[in-house]
């Protein structure tokens, strides 16, 4: 059977990586993945089901890790006692983001994929979906500020979802254009200070 011949998995998915770098996942071509792969899409159909499928098997793992140590990094801050959390808003944070980006550097292919290449699927939705997390995230803290007797001033929605978007845009970036791994390290660095400095600032604290 088609599916038991060897290197055919492989092949079909270093093609597909090339073919959905060079043209997206929307205008990606199963025909030509299959034909440089050496095989029918058939082949491509019993093994993945389909185009999305075979993005998925590409990026799946990968994505599953940044979101996991995202959704991580929220809720071990989180479960720090409220008295706490204050002195700990920039170091769990930038203990993740930095574990985050050194991961995204070690696959920087399948990360490519998914920040530039995946409209048409689940995956094209990661920066808002991490935005929406971050805002929980804020609102639980502004919770913790109030119980502490420290409330933070009103906080205008539409500029917090600007902000923190920019943020992850920004954070992005140094992926994205895959910056030497030192200079990304210290722009990150340079980040944290920033936007804590500014979120600092608009809370009152």
């Amino acid at each position: 059977m088609a599916k038991q011949i060897e290197g055919v998995y492989e092949r079909i998915l270093e093609c597909a990586k090339q073919e959905f770098l060079e043209k997206g996942y929307l205008d990606a071509s199963l025909r030509t993945i299959a034909l440089k792969a050496g095989t029918s899409t058939n082949s491509i159909y019993v093994r993945f089901q389909d185009k999305e499928g075979l993005f998925e098997a590409l990026v799946g793992r990968q994505y599953s890790y940044f979101m996991d140590c995202f959704c991580k990094a929220q809720a071990d801050f989180a479960g720090l006692p409220p008295e706490s959390q204050p002195e700990h808003l920039s170091s769990i944070s930038g203990w993740c983001m930095m574990e985050m980006l050194l991961y995204a550097y070690e696959h920087l292919d399948e990360f490519q994929l998914i920040l530039t290449c995946s409209e048409g699927t689940r995956f094209s939705g990661m920066i808002d979906e991490m935005v929406e997390i971050e805002s929980k995230g804020t609102h639980d803290y502004l919770a913790v500020l109030r119980q502490l007797g420290r409330p933070a001033p009103p906080i205008d929605p539409k500029l917090e979802h600007i902000l923190i978007t920019g943020m992850f845009n920004a954070y992005f970036e140094l992926i994205i254009h895959e910056m030497p791994l030192d200079q990304a390290k210290a722009y990150l660095e340079e980040l944290r200070s920033f936007y804590t400095a500014g979120w600092m600032k608009i809370m009152g604290q």
